[in-house]
């Protein structure tokens, strides 16, 4: 029980950190990693100078104590020296006693400093290359950042081109949107003219019901038959237009062409047709 138990928060875990890891690479921006890379070298840097101080600080003590001892080893030196002059060979001995000790803490002092120094050459050294490294960091890494900002200036005008952006997938969604609503809108106005123009909506805009706008209509219909019939029977009574006879020799009518001789006729008189009673 136990160790299922484990191993679903291990497997839980590791979720955890994928999913965490993939948010940290979607929000990760390798220019602000450059620089916050280049800092911590230059904090590097400072770290590396301090070093070099301390070091050259502790190399100046083990000189100064050096002079010190070397100063006292002269003193008792000359002690020595007027001891013996007083006939006092006790003190003499004395005082080369603790000039021997001095004598040794000098050799102590002199690797001691010989030591430093190489440490601190070593440093220097350190620090020298840990600059150059530095600073040929710094050309790459504003090199690297020209690159990535001109790649994802080229990416989004790519995506804008493509229609794949953010701001042009929603720009192109909204026009869709309004494309729709009017064509619906349209849509809407006409079919309601429609049912307007048949009677199956009262226009709330006009005065007139719906059973005058019917009686309208039949006037209408009425006045238009009535306008057709007299027209018709104007057409039907009207006389078709006969051209005035032209005079002839001896009193006739010319018949045919101009300038062609026709011979007359003589007038009859119109005989009335019998009526059988």
């Amino acid at each position: 029980m136990l160790l299922g138990a484990m191993g679903i928060f291990k497997r839980f875990l590791n979720i955890f950190r994928a999913k965490t890891n993939k948010l940290l690479d979607r929000v990760e921006d390798p220019r602000d990693t450059l620089d916050l890379s280049y800092e911590k070298q230059l904090e590097n840097i400072q770290k590396m100078r301090r070093s070099i101080a301390e070091v050259a600080t502790a190399k100046k003590r083990v000189e100064i104590q050096a002079n010190q001892l070397q100063a006292q080893g002269s003193k008792l030196q000359e002690q020595a020296r007027l001891a013996l002059g007083q006939g006092r060979e006790d003190l003499a001995r004395e005082a080369l006693t603790r000039r021997a000790t001095i004598a040794e803490e000098l050799t102590e002092l002199e690797t001691q400093h010989t030591q430093i120094s190489a440490q601190q050459d070593k440093l220097v050294e350190t620090s020298e290359r840990l600059q150059a490294q530095v600073a040929a960091f710094r050309t790459r890494k504003e090199t690297l950042k020209a690159t990535y900002t001109a790649a994802e200036a080229q990416s989004r005008i790519g995506e804008a081109v493509a229609g794949i952006s953010g701001s042009m997938s929603d720009a192109g969604a909204t026009m869709q949107r309004a494309e729709d609503k009017i064509s619906q809108m349209q849509a809407r106005a006409g079919a309601i003219d429609e049912l307007l123009a048949s009677g199956a909506l009262t226009d709330l805009s006009s005065s007139t019901d719906d059973i005058q706008a019917k009686l309208d209509k039949v006037t209408a219909s009425s006045q238009v038959e009535r306008e057709l019939a007299a027209l018709k029977t104007e057409l039907a009574v009207a006389p078709s237009p006969v051209l005035p006879p032209a005079s002839g020799p001896n009193g006739g009518v010319a018949l045919g062409a101009p300038g062609e001789a026709v011979a007359s006729t003589t007038s009859r008189p119109v005989t009335q047709p019998e009526v059988n009673s």
